[in-house]
């Protein structure tokens, strides 16, 4: 069956596309989830309501455009939903600290470990770098999803980055201690 004949069975409310549906795009959309969520068991539950939503929808997807990427955008809109509702994404200081470059070496730092810190930044500070830099939103787009202000989105990427470089130089024992004199 086709992809198309599986979301149009889905828009008729067909139990079987619908798990049909679900079992092929769950482990893709899952990733996403676990991206934005604060934890595995919150990723799952985001995960289900996440397919509650595309199915109640999926009669306004038109075919034009990528589905993938609508039933990503439905899943990304829900989470942050929950999130906008929250005060947490709002900071009080908006000096912006300075711009924290960071290589690197795929060597010394595995993926697993660097979604695991990723995954362990404060709320505010894992969205924005998650919509930033993996799902390239800029900064004026992540103030409209978040409901914050550029400068807000700005400061917390630069303290996600910031956080993250401390943790690798941790980890990889490339941290310089402060020199006793």
């Amino acid at each position: 069956m086709s992809i198309e004949q599986l979301i149009n069975d889905c828009q008729k409310n067909d139990v079987k596309a619908q798990e049909q549906l679900y079992r092929l795009y769950a482990p893709k959309l899952f990733s996403v989830s676990l991206k934005y969520s604060r934890n595995y068991t919150e990723a799952q539950d985001n995960l289900q309501d996440g397919f509650l939503i595309i199915f109640r929808n999926i009669h306004k997807y038109s075919f034009k455009g990528s589905f993938d990427g609508w039933i990503k955008r439905v899943l990304t809109n829900h989470i942050l939903q929950q999130y906008r509702k929250e005060a947490f994404l709002n900071i009080v200081d908006e000096n912006l600290p300075e711009v924290v470059e960071m290589e690197i070496d795929s060597e010394s730092v595995s993926s697993e470990y660097l979604m695991k810190i990723i995954q362990e930044l404060p709320d505010r500070y894992r969205l924005v770098f998650n919509l930033y830099v993996l799902d390239g939103y800029s900064h004026q787009e992540i103030a409209e999803l978040l409901s914050i202000n550029i400068g807000t989105s700005k400061s917390n990427l630069s303290r996600a980055k910031m956080i993250l470089k401390e943790k690798i130089e941790l980890h990889t024992g490339t941290k310089k201690m402060p020199q006793v004199k």
